[in-house]
């Protein structure tokens, strides 16, 4: 009789990748990101350990959008008190602050618990080609459009 292999925290291998977002479309690359974050990649994958490998993405400030979202989607926040709605368009948020429209956008790909935390904190978002990760020797992997 066989069984089925669990991966444990002392068995996994973490790997470092790059990703150029650079005309890249936000939800595809999302997705890639959070199935990279997850480890759904790999053979020992385990819905409930984190088996995930470290991504850092470059150029976030040229990622692109289809259709008219870049003016008709909205970001909202609220501090708990009454009339404290404030709402931001993607277009200023590419503009401010790339980096956590990428982060979100793959945050809502993981899971809400504190696995989810800890694949978040593998994520690595730089709005320019650069990065200070090459001591980690990253691979280049290309998503798919």
């Amino acid at each position: 009789m066989k069984t089925t292999k669990f991966a444990k925290k002392e068995d996994i291998n973490r790997k470092w990748y790059v990703v150029d977002a650079k005309d890249q479309i936000l939800g595809r690359l999302s997705c890639q990101i959070a199935s990279y974050l997850r480890g759904k990649h790999k053979p020992v994958f385990t819905p409930n350990v984190d088996t995930g490998d470290f991504v850092i993405v470059v150029n976030a400030d040229k990622v692109k959008v289809t259709g008219k979202k870049m003016t008709d989607k909205m970001y909202y926040r609220h501090s708990g008190y009454i009339g404290s709605i404030k709402e931001k368009a993607l277009k200023d948020r590419m503009k401010e602050e790339p980096e956590n429209v990428i982060m979100d956008a793959v945050w809502g790909m993981l899971p809400k618990n504190r696995l989810g935390r800890a694949m978040i904190k593998k994520l690595k978002v730089y709005r320019g080609p650069e990065h200070g990760h090459a001591a980690q020797k990253p691979e280049l992997i290309q998503i798919t459009k």
